[in-house]
């Protein structure tokens, strides 16, 4: 192996972390309507997305080559800024995960990038046009794309089963759902773990240890794909329950139709290396496939804030990642300083998830909390909301009033 100095051997331990809650933080994109709709139990479910998940990290680095060398440039840029960038990433990863948001960890891993690269060289260190190209452009696209196609694919099975038997047509569309969540599973390790392949390659390359413009060592390649496997083992069972139950209720019909979708766009972005949002894509491919069935619904209140999540996703991420950079800019004890700020905020994260925990054995229930609350119908992950109860009439035709249903 390279020679790696202390600095360098935190970065990339730092960033087999991130990729850890990648794993777990988009596990819900291959597995979530899987579960909901019944065709894998929660635990067989996510053991097979993260074998998977492994076997993708190996079929392609062009995403990784985007990242190392395109986002920002590599000259003049110190691996202290891909630590700092890498704090940013995973602190946002935390904070949605708690809110049980299917935010983007791909955009929180560029914002970070981003911010901490401009706090330490300025706006010249920042590829702008590789940025619109490959990054903001998909991330408008991949969900419009996922999701108009999931629209179309969950018409045309309807319309093909029509006059099929209901349990025979369910029975088959789950085992098609299995099919189709392996490979969103595949696209996912294709995609998302060779960011942290760029990112360690990016890292490699600032220490010294390799010309710019080199591709990721075997070694690399290796340990990212175990670290995004084993993340996705453990299971991001809060955003599953949201992307599951949360934005619309889905059949196995639709659950099929919204994978297929979300696994074409994820591999043709990874083929053409464009680094999009595997979040994004699978979440529009929901709402499409909600959308597509005659009587569907979304669930647009859960749906919004999962909106607004995206859209401060970059400039959150960004924030946090020049204020680590400003740190760890300092010296060795601002770097410390940002290793013991990241310690202590993971923690405080985790502390606070164990007061309503979700895991296999409650994910496919209706409640967002533990309080009861109904997935959409205006709380997150427990937050109170008084809803009126509906009035019943009165004598003469006027409806009375009726006391207030707490959710």
């Amino acid at each position: 192996m390279e020679n790696i100095t202390l600095l360098l051997g935190i970065v990339i331990v730092t960033a087999l972390v991130f990729d850890f809650t990648n794993g777990f933080h988009d596990t819900a994109n291959a597995m979530a309507t899987t579960i909901s709709t019944g065709a894998l139990k929660p635990k067989t479910a996510v053991a097979m997305s993260a074998v998977l998940n492994l076997v993708g990290a190996f079929l392609s680095v062009e995403v990784a080559k985007t990242i190392s060398g395109g986002i920002i440039n590599e000259e003049g840029i110190r691996t202290e800024v891909i630590f700092a960038a890498l704090v940013g990433a995973i602190l946002w990863n935390l904070f949605t995960w708690l809110l049980g948001l299917p935010s983007s960890s791909s955009h929180a891993l560029f914002g970070g990038l981003i911010g901490a690269a401009v706090m330490s060289a300025g706006f010249s260190a920042v590829n702008g046009g590789t940025i619109v190209t490959k990054v903001l452009i998909p991330a408008v696209a991949a969900p419009l794309v996922a999701g108009l196609a999931a629209l179309f694919a969950t018409k045309l099975t309807y319309r093909i089963g029509a006059k099929a038997d209901d349990k025979a047509t369910s029975k088959g569309f789950r085992a098609g759902q299995i099919a189709s969540a392996g490979l969103v599973s595949l696209a996912h390790g294709t995609n998302d773990a060779q960011k942290t392949m760029g990112v360690i390659t990016l890292a490699l390359v600032t220490g010294g240890v390799l010309a710019p413009g080199s591709n990721p060592p075997m070694w690399v390649i290796v340990s990212a794909g175990v670290a995004i496997a084993l993340g996705t083992y453990l299971g991001g069972w809060r955003i599953i329950r949201t992307m599951g139950k949360g934005l619309t209720d889905l059949q196995p019909q639709q659950g099929f139709a919204a994978q297929t979708s979300a696994a074409t766009v994820i591999l043709a972005s990874s083929h053409l290396g464009f680094s999009l949002s595997t979040t994004q894509s699978c979440s529009g491919a929901v709402m499409g496939a909600g959308l597509g069935r005659k009587g569907g619904v979304v669930r647009w209140s859960t749906a919004t804030r999962m909106f607004v999540a995206w859209g401060l996703t970059l400039p959150a991420a960004a924030a946090v990642g020049a204020a680590a950079e400003f740190l760890a800019g300092q010296g060795a004890w601002g770097i410390a300083a940002v290793a013991l700020l990241l310690i202590a905020g993971s923690g405080v994260i985790w502390s606070l998830s164990r007061r309503k925990p979700v895991d296999h054995t409650n994910v496919t229930d209706d409640e967002t909390g533990a309080n009861g609350t109904e997935a959409g119908a205006g709380s997150l992950d427990g937050l109170k909301v008084t809803i009126p109860a509906p009035a019943a009439p009165a004598a003469g035709g006027e409806p009375a009033p009726a006391p207030a249903a707490t959710v």
